[in-house]
């Protein structure tokens, strides 16, 4: 560790997948005490073992106590830090930078939140809406204020790698603001292959497609008063840009490269 990192101890860790797994880190100063890292919602944190650093978008919102990790195994030779964190366990320690970065929020300017991801992408879409549901009940925010609209749709291979699918669907279901509304739309690619059998929902296919034919249904939304947010995979990302910037949609985005 240099005098420019901190360190975060691994306090728990779960497994959804044999390369997709969410990390809890607590960031500590040298004694050990608490460090107190701050954030916003949507932002990137860097973190890194044996000298190698990497951002990853941070899916904890900023007033839960310990910072959260959604992450992708990429195996050597391609990948270089993921398989050392794939190896840490509960009480491991790693490095992280003191200062979280990036622009990738919320912008309150706009009613309409459409947010599109390939798998971990969906992470700051995850902080996002943990703050603002919190921020919302904790702080009495005024009915415009709150009256809002999210649209979350995600993209993935296979339907076990849908890290957030039940706080998704909970929220979409039982969300507890009356002027608060949250759409969850998990998407598959692969719908034929085994490990999809029994995918109950009607979207399949590449998220980058669907986010259009979303959009093209949602016909009391406009792109004046909508804000498209984009992340994960750049190729996606590329994709829907060039289905939806023609259009008129505003894009926001935030790319994930794979080591």
């Amino acid at each position: 560790m240099t005098d420019q990192h901190i360190t975060a101890k691994v306090v728990a860790r779960k497994d959804f997948t044999n390369d997709l797994f969410c990390l809890w880190l607590k960031p500590e100063t040298e004694s050990g005490k608490p460090f107190d890292f701050k954030f916003k919602p949507g932002q990137y944190c860097t973190i890194g073992m044996e000298g190698i650093l990497r951002p990853y978008s941070i899916a904890s919102a900023p007033h839960e106590e310990h910072i959260e990790l959604f992450v992708e195994l990429v195996p050597k030779p391609h990948g270089n830090l993921t398989p050392l964190l794939h190896q840490l366990k509960v009480g491991d320690s790693i490095d992280l930078l003191p200062k979280a970065k990036g622009i990738f929020t919320l912008d309150p300017g706009y009613k309409r939140h459409v947010m599109v991801a390939t798998v971990t992408g969906v992470a700051p879409y995850v902080s996002i809406l943990r703050d603002f549901l919190y921020r919302s009940l904790h702080f009495k925010l005024s009915k415009e204020e709150v009256d809002s609209s999210f649209y979350i749709l995600q993209g993935a291979s296979y339907r076990d790698e849908f890290g957030y699918y039940d706080e998704l669907f909970d929220l979409e279901s039982t969300c507890p603001l009356s002027d608060m509304t949250v759409i969850y739309a998990p998407t598959i690619s692969r719908p034929n292959e085994a490990r999809n059998a029994g995918w109950e929902h009607q979207e399949t296919g590449r998220v980058n497609i669907v986010a259009e034919d979303f959009l093209s249904k949602l016909y009391y939304i406009s792109p004046a008063k909508t804000l498209v947010y984009a992340c994960g995979h750049p190729g996606m990302i590329e994709d829907i840009k060039a289905r939806l910037l023609p259009r008129g949609w505003k894009i926001k985005e935030e790319r994930f490269w794979k080591e």
